[in-house]
């Protein structure tokens, strides 16, 4: 298969499982939010330990498309867990998709066809050496830690989040071909080192994530999901010698694409969907539990769910990573 095809389907399903991961723990927080067991009591369900699951495959599946695609070509595509969110979410909530949504989802989807004609190229053969990683990996702690300052969370928590995520991803890249090369032993000090990396700078994203969501979903969202590919990117086009395809033209089209995907993703993480008309008289018997609409990853403000208060997505300690 060409690397470029296999690299847009793994990435695809990785951000279908993803987004029914998001779906069921959104779901999951939704039902345990007034209970006594609280979140320990999520791990005596089934369903919690399937979304864990989904999880772990998408994370794998994301590894790799690394190991077939570009990061100028797999981390953009990280944008499909929100596409793919959109109709999860609906169907669930029993709604139709709003007209915003599909707005969003048009933009999103017309923006990364186009990068995905000029970042289409060979599988990546190389990888960073163990001081280039080392000082990637300095050189972002340095910036996380200026972004991270102060308790208070807001949009330089979810930069710093796309940030560490996106060098997250492009470690586990270096990790992935290393590994596989078999000129060298699969667990050389490169390998190993950087893998430690790996799992700092994911664990980093996730927990800086949910600092920013604290402040409210919507443009958190929408910033590291922008962030992510961004920092990748760089590291791609500046360390491994990934080249736009097309040359000037390539890179006006790449330029074009981004802008237009971004304009997607902060449609989408902004939209507020219409919130599910209940019975009044299922509230007064107490089966509004049963029926409570899942907003999946959609980006909902803190105050803006005036029907349904439990709709803002929780984040759990299984929330994935972006794309790593």
């Amino acid at each position: 298969m060409n690397p470029t095809l296999a690299a847009v389907v793994l990435s695809l399903f990785s951000s279908v499982a993803y987004a029914s991961a998001a779906v069921a723990q959104e779901r999951l927080a939704a039902r345990s939010a007034g209970s006594e067991t609280g979140t320990l009591g999520l791990l005596a369900q089934g369903a919690w330990w399937w979304s864990v699951t989904l999880n772990a495959s998408a994370a794998l599946l994301h590894v790799a498309a690394l190991k077939y695609g570009t990061l100028t070509l797999v981390q953009p595509l990280g944008a499909l867990t929100l596409v793919a969110a959109v109709p999860l979410g609906a169907r669930l909530a029993g709604r139709r998709v709003s007209a915003v949504e599909w707005r969003g989802t048009a933009l999103t989807l017309t923006g990364l066809a186009a990068l995905l004609v000029t970042a289409s190229g060979t599988a990546p053969d190389e990888v960073l050496s163990l001081p280039q990683a080392l000082a990637v990996a300095g050189t972002t702690a340095a910036v996380i830690g200026v972004l991270a300052r102060g308790a208070r969370p807001g949009l330089r928590h979810a930069t710093a989040s796309g940030f560490a995520s996106g060098v997250a991803s492009a470690l586990t890249q270096t990790v992935t071909v290393a590994a596989t090369d078999r000129s060298d032993s699969p667990f050389s000090a490169q390998v190993v080192v950087v893998a430690l990396l790996v799992a700092a700078f994911a664990a980093g994203g996730l927990l800086l994530s949910q600092t920013a969501y604290q402040g409210g979903l919507g443009a958190p969202l929408a910033v590291v999901t922008l962030a992510n590919p961004l920092a990748a990117a760089a590291i791609g086009l500046s360390l491994l010698g990934e080249r736009l395809q097309g040359g000037a033209a390539g890179l006006l089209l790449a330029l074009a694409g981004a802008s237009v995907a971004a304009w997607g993703v902060v449609t989408l993480s902004r939209s507020t969907p219409e919130p599910a008309v209940v019975p009044a008289v299922a509230h007064l018997e107490g089966l509004a539990d049963d029926d409570h609409p899942v907003a999946a990853v959609l980006a909902l403000e803190p105050n803006g769910a005036v029907y349904e208060p439990s709709l803002v997505p929780r984040q759990s300690d299984s929330g994935h990573l972006t794309s790593l």
